[in-house]
């Protein structure tokens, strides 16, 4: 073999043998070797292991097992082993495989280096049955391989195999942190997230992994605010969060619209000199977006400068999606951008900005560039097929709505959308009945086109369908804003008064119903521009729907509106608000982080706040990190409610949790409360401040 004497020559060389041939077929049967090679002296002055160290490629590494085999050195344990991490190395975990597989008894080291590249390699689910293997064939582990394991179960959401890794852990016993921390990003990947948090309170010293770990699963199950009460939680222990840390509390101020606090976490950023990182960057930029501050976010994604496509891209569809289409479209164009390669996303953000625009030739050279870089798939083509009805180009619309091999429900809604917008109203209805004949399901999209073209075709038994089908499917209940002001729309166009006033209370009753369930659902703009016509039509709306409206407008931050509500209703109406009413104001004051102005609201209130209003109140400046107001808040409770114990309970629970016990222990004593809010008190703090080693065991389920 021409690479066995190519490889002989050049140990030969290189070690300066006399007898250079003999030497290396006969190494086996040296003295000095053995197959266990428990000496650290064999090892390097085995030339084949030196070998191994300064291989580069993969094609060296295979001419070098190839000797391994031909010279019978293929057998050594360690070469094993050093083969099996040198192929993971380079991707090939296959081959590392067959090399583990031939040894005739690995040890515990030798299934630890080949777990590690699994891994290493992204191959989650061979971790998880190589991990099976390694608990048949031994009694011990080590933290690593759980710490490892853990790791694979959280990617790859498997919640049972990660349960029973913990029960491995409890039987062992010897765990650290890093385990600990794997536990609880398991778990909070696998959506269990009380468990994660009992096994988040169980560890004695938190470094920033735990913290991170923690918040980041409250962010990603949607529990915003609790991550940014953690987060407080987190700088009172005196740790510093990292970029990590960080991006996911920007994604959290995203969730909440909050973006006061968003612009804190930028700030802190830059003033820790943390570094900024992709992910970091793309977190801020998205959270300055979706808090509809586009001018900050055009300053972060320049002060950044990192040329990433995913920020390009956000910062692109960004502006599409809030009417600045020109400089999407310029974005898109900039020369600095020229070797970044467009997605889907970034190329159907560019047509959307065209469709505002009524390019439809610019919009078009778009489609061309994605078919010329393979980016031509279905949410392209979805933009192409808006934009055209836009520009009222709808045989373009129509021969490009027929290309599309798998249409899915956003294609058919988009084309019927098209029909009923540009006048086509028959050719709507037509192809609705194609839509169900090809097994589509419409949705409340399809409806809302659809009752459109009920409208301009003057077809109200359809649209009284459409009514039926909508409450059957429970659009009414879960997109009211989106269906019902259609159907309003829909109604008021044939001047049936009675029917409109039916779905909009129909709204307002699912709005106050599923507005605490998603802040993103309830009251939209329409509805409100709805509700000023029901007051010019002599209707008075009743108190459940003031009630629902301000609760609604609270959930979505919808600050003027709900303000312009409540006086409509005490000047308007001549209607007197009830304490219902005055905690909704406050609520959507503190909500939205108008801390200042909640405050003075209730402090000129001509009725005396009750504990629920105060309570919400104190809650919204825990989430804020506003103590100021929060003491003031307590010291107007002591004052209005000084008998009511528990009033002090969150209060008391939220400083025990922040560290402040002997300020809690303080107030406890101060104002004399009841028994059972201390014995509370102290349920809750043992709960969450105890420290040392607990129990795994009581995690299990």
């Amino acid at each position: 073999m021409k690479s066995s004497s190519w490889f002989r020559r050049a140990i030969a060389s290189r070690f300066k043998s006399p007898n250079s041939q003999i030497h290396f077929t006969s190494w086996s049967s040296l003295p000095s070797h053995n197959l266990e090679l428990e000496s650290i002296k064999t090892i390097s002055e085995n030339p084949f292991f030196r070998l191994l160290n300064i291989c580069r490629t993969l094609s060296s590494l295979r001419n070098i097992h190839a000797l391994l085999i031909v010279t019978g050195e293929a057998n050594d344990p360690l070469l094993k082993n050093k083969l099996v991490g040198l192929y993971g190395q380079f991707g090939q975990s296959r081959n590392a495989r067959n090399v583990f597989d031939e040894m005739p008894d690995p040890d515990f080291e030798a299934f630890k280096v080949m777990i590690r590249w699994y891994f290493l390699n992204d191959l989650y689910s061979e971790v998880i049955e190589f991990h099976r293997l390694m608990r048949r064939r031994f009694l011990i582990s080590d933290n690593v391989v759980f710490s490892i394991v853990l790791k694979a179960c959280a990617e790859s959401t498997n919640f049972s195999e990660g349960r029973m890794v913990h029960c491995n852990v409890v039987h062992v016993g010897s765990f650290d942190s890093f385990v600990l921390s794997g536990l609880v990003d398991m778990y909070a990947k696998c959506g269990e997230i009380d468990a994660a948090r009992k096994v988040f309170e169980m560890i004695g010293e938190r470094n920033v992994v735990c913290w991170t770990s923690m918040i980041v699963g409250y962010v990603e199950n949607g529990c915003a605010e609790e991550g940014l009460l953690l987060f407080n939680r987190m700088r009172d222990c005196m740790v510093d969060g990292n970029s990590r840390t960080l991006a996911s509390l920007a994604t959290a101020c995203a969730k909440l619209r909050a973006l006061h606090q968003g612009k804190w976490v930028h700030g802190n950023v830059i003033k820790n000199g943390i570094k900024v990182v992709p992910f970091l960057s793309n977190s801020l930029v998205n959270m300055y977006i979706k808090c509809g501050s586009i001018r900050d976010a055009r300053l972060a994604f320049d002060e950044f400068g990192a040329v990433d496509l995913v920020s390009w891209t956000a910062m692109i569809k960004g502006y599409a999606e809030n009417g600045f289409a020109e400089d999407a479209l310029e974005l898109f164009l900039d020369e600095k951008w020229v070797d970044v390669y467009p997605n889907e996303v970034t190329l159907a953000s560019v047509v959307s900005s065209c469709a505002q625009l009524r390019k439809p030739i610019v919009g078009s050279s778009g489609f061309s560039l994605a078919i010329k870089l393979g980016q031509d798939g279905a949410i392209v083509k979805n933009a192409l097929v808006k934009m055209y009805g836009k520009c009222g180009r709808i045989d373009d619309a129509e021969s490009l709505f027929e290309s599309i091999f798998d249409k899915d429900v956003v294609s058919w809604n988009l084309m019927i959308g098209c029909y009923s917008e540009n006048g086509y109203g028959y050719k709507a209805l037509k192809l609705s009945k194609t839509m169900r004949s090809s097994f589509v399901k419409p949705n409340a999209a399809t409806v809302v086109a659809l009752l459109l073209a009920c409208g301009s075709t003057r077809n109200i038994g359809f649209g009284a369908a459409l009514h039926a089908y909508s409450i059957r499917e429970g659009f009414l209940a879960f997109d009211s804003d989106f269906v019902g002001t259609a159907l309003l729309s829909f109604y008021a166009e044939f001047q049936d008064a009675k029917s409109a006033r039916d779905v909009f209370v129909d709204m307002m009753r699912s709005a106050m119903i599923g507005g605490y369930e998603d802040g993103e659902r309830g009251v939209s703009t329409e509805c409100v521009a709805l509700f000023d016509d029901l007051g010019k039509e002599n209707v008075e709306p009743a108190d459940i729907v003031f009630v629902a409206i301000l609760s609604t407008c609270s959930d979505t931050g919808m600050i003027r509106e709900g303000w312009r509500f409540f006086k409509s209703v005490c000047r308007g109406y001549k209607f007197v608000p009830s304490m219902r009413h005055y905690g909704c104001v406050v609520d959507l004051l503190a909500r939205s982080g108008c801390l200042e102005e909640a405050l003075e609201f209730f402090e000129t209130m001509p009725v005396k706040p009750d504990s629920a209003v105060l309570r919400a109140f104190i809650h919204q400046c825990s989430v804020r990190s506003r103590m100021d107001l929060r003491d003031l808040a307590v010291r107007k409770m002591k004052e209005l409610h000084p008998d009511d114990a528990r009033q002090y309970e969150s209060t008391l629970n939220f400083d025990s949790s922040r560290g402040r016990r002997s300020r809690a222990s303080d107030l406890v004593e101060k104002n004399d409360l009841k028994e059972q809010t201390r014995t509370s008190w102290s349920i809750n703090h043992s709960m969450t401040t105890r420290e040392g080693r607990r129990d795994l065991i009581n995690v299990q389920f």
